[in-house]
C-alpha cells in the first residue's frame, strides 16, 4: 500500500484521524524540491484536551491488561511496519529528505525493533518478593499514567515508537507530538498501533509548536515527559516539567569526540567518521564530530577520507543509489553555512567541501576542516550538518582530556588495536554511549542516552522500563503489631 503525503488529517486521538483547521498551518516542505508538499494544522486547545482525556480515559483499562497482552499487541505493530517498511520508508525520506537507501534500512526497521522488543518484554515485568522473618514485602511495578512524548525531526518515525514502545510495554498511554518540522510519520505510527489493537486513546499524535508542547506538559494528568531535541529546548521542557515534578527522560544534543589512533585499522576508521559525520547528512545528535586523529596516521587519514568523499551521490533521495540528501530545510542551511564560515574565520584549513550544490534541494557538500584547535568554534558548539573537523593529538592521557572537555556527554567512539587502551578510553570518556572500533550503532537492546549537558535517563533497553513506570513497596505483616501506647 502507497501512502498518500497528505495525511488524513492532522492528529490521531482516541483511535481515528482528526482535524481542526483553526490551528495554525504548518507547511511540510520538501527538502529536495522545496516545495510544499502537505499541510497540517497545529492543535488547538480543544484538541489538546481531546487528546489528553482520551488517552487518561484509555490508560486505566490498557494498565489493566497483563503484560503478555499488551505485548502482542506492540509485536503485531512491529509485524505490520515491517510489512509496509517500503512505503514508510517513502514517506520518511519524502518527510525528512533522507535517501531511501538509509531509510530502508535505520527508521521504520528501528521502530519495529522497538516495538518488538518492548512487546517481548512487557509480559516479564514483575516485582519482587523480600522475606523479612514472618513479614514479607513485596513489590509491583506500576504505570505512571499519561506520557508526553516529544520527538525530533530526523527520526520522526524512530522516535515515535522509541518513546511509545516503553511506555505502552509499561501500562501507560502516550500523547506524542512530533517535530513541526516533519509532522507526518508518527501518524501512521498510531494508526498502526490500533491497527494492531491498541485501543484508542493509548497512542495519540497531535501536532504543533512550542506552544503546544507546553500546554501538554503542564497538564496536571500528565506523569512523564520524554524529550528528543536540542539542549536550549530541553532546559526548558526540563524546568517546566520540574514545576510539577514529573518524570522526565531528555536525550538532547552532542559534541562527540571520536578518538583515532595510529594503531587503527585505517579503513575502519575511516569508515566510522563517515558514519559519525555524514550519515542522515550530518543531522544525528550522537555523531562524532570532534575527530581526534594521532600525528602518525593524520596524513593518511585525511587522504583516504576525501577519496572515498568521492563515493558520495546526490540525487533524488527516492533513487536507490543516492547515498547523500539534502539538509532537512533551508534554516539548517543557513546555519551550518554560517559554521562553515566560522571555520574558515578562526583559521581551519577546508579539505574538501563546503559549499551548496548548485541544484534545488537543501544539498550542502560533505566538508572536512583539519588543523582545527579545540576553541574553535566548529571545535565547541553543536553544528548538525555534514562537517567533520580533524583535530591532532601526540598521546593517550592528552587526547582523552581534550576529549572531554566540552559541555556535552552524549557519545564517545576510539578506534585501536589495543583492546587494553580501547577499555581505558572508554571508561575514561565522560560520555552516556561509547564505541570501540565502530560508530553510531543504536540497537534497541543497548540503553542509549548521555550525560552533562546531553541529556538524563536513557531510551531502549531494559534500562527504559524504569524510566516509565515506578515501583510500589507493599509491607505485609504476618505478626502482631507493637505500639509504644
Amino acid at each position: 500500500m502507497a501512502y498518500e503525503i497528505q495525511p488524513k488529517a492532522s492528529h490521531f486521538i482516541d483511535g481515528a484521524y482528526v482535524e481542526d483547521t483553526a490551528g495554525t498551518p504548518i507547511r511540510v516542505i520538501c527538502p529536495v524540491s522545496e516545495e510544499e508538499i502537505a499541510r497540517v494544522y497545529a492543535a488547538t486547545p480543544a484538541i489538546i484536551e481531546q487528546a489528553l482525556a482520551s488517552a487518561k480515559r484509555a490508560q486505566v483499562a490498557w494498565a489493566a491488561m497483563t503484560g503478555t497482552e499488551r505485548g502482542r499487541v506492540l509485536r503485531r505493530a512491529a509485524d505490520i511496519i515491517r510489512d509496509r517498511n517500503y512505503d514508510l520508508s517513502v514517506l520518511e525520506t519524502n518527510d525528512t529528505g533522507k535517501p531511501l537507501q538509509e531509510t530502508l534500512v535505520a527508521d521504520a526497521t528501528s521502530a519495529a525493533d522497538a516495538l518488538e522488543y518492548f512487546g517481548g518484554l512487557a509480559g516479564a515485568l514483575t516485582g519482587e518478593h523480600v522475606q523479612l522473618g514472618e513479614d514479607f514485602v513485596y513489590t509491583r511495578r506500576e504505570a505512571l499514567g499519561v506520557c508526553v512524548g516529544i520527538g525530533a525531526w530526523n527520526y520522526p518515525t524512530q522516535i515515535a515508537a522509541w518513546k511509545g514502545a516503553p511506555a505502552l510495554a509499561c501500562g501507560n498511554a502516550m500523547v506524542f507530538k512530533p517535530s513541526e518540522t516533519t509532522p507526518l510519520c508518527a501518524l501512521k505510527v498510531a494508526e498502526i498501533l490500533h491497527e494492531a489493537g491498541a485501543p484508542a486513546g493509548i497512542y495519540n499524535v497531535v501536532q504543533g509548536m512550542g506552544e503546544v508542547g507546553h500546554a501538554l506538559i503542564t497538564d496536571p494528568r500528565v506523569a512523564k515527559v520524554s524529550l528528543t531535541g536540542s539542549v536550549p529546548t530541553g532546559r526548558k521542557v526540563y524546568a517546566t516539567a520540574a514545576e510539577g515534578i514529573r518524570h522526565v527522560t531528555m536525550e538532547l544534543g552532542g559534541k562527540s569526540p571520536l578518538v583515532i589512533f595510529d594503531d587503527a585499522d585505517l579503513e575502519d576508521a575511516v569508515g566510522g567518521a563517515i558514519l559519525g559525520n555524514f550519515y542522515s547528512s550530518g543531522q544525528v545528535c550522537s555523531n562524532g564530530t570532534r575527530v581526534f586523529v594521532q600525528k602518525g596516521i593524520k596524513d593518511a587519514f585525511l587522504k583516504r577520507l576525501a577519496d572515498r568523499l568521492q563515493d558520495v551521490k546526490m540525487g533524488d533521495p527516492l533513487d536507490e543509489s543516492v547515498n547523500f540528501g539534502p539538509l532537512v530545510n533551508a534554516k539548517q542551511l543557513d546555519i551550518v553555512q554560517g559554521f562553515i564560515a566560522k571555520g574558515i574565520e578562526e583559521g581551519a584549513r577546508l579539505v574538501c567541501g563546503g559549499e551548496r550544490e548548485k541544484r534545488a534541494g537543501y544539498f550542502l557538500q560533505p566538508t572536512v576542516f583539519a588543523d582545527v584547535s579545540d576553541d574553535m568554534t566548529i571545535a565547541r558548539d553543536e553544528i548538525f550538518g555534514p562537517v567533520l573537523s580533524v583535530l591532532d593529538f601526540e598521546d593517550e592521557v592528552e587526547v582523552l582530556a581534550r576529549a572531554n572537555n566540552t559541555d556535552f556527554g552524549l557519545a564517545a567512539g576510539v578506534f585501536t588495536n589495543d583492546l587494553g587502551r580501547a577499555h581505558r578510553m572508554v571508561a575514561g570518556f565522560e560520555a552516556g554511549t561509547c564505541y570501540i572500533n565502530t560508530y553510531n550503532l543504536a540497537p534497541v537492546e543497548a540503553p542509549f542516552g548521555g550525560s552533562k549537558l546531553s541529556g538524563v535517563g536513557r531510551e531502549n533497553s531494559k534500562n527504559a522500563v524504569d524510566h516509565y513506570s515506578e515501583m510500589k513497596s507493599v509491607y505485609v505483616s504476618m505478626t502482631a503489631v507493637e505500639a509504644p501506647f
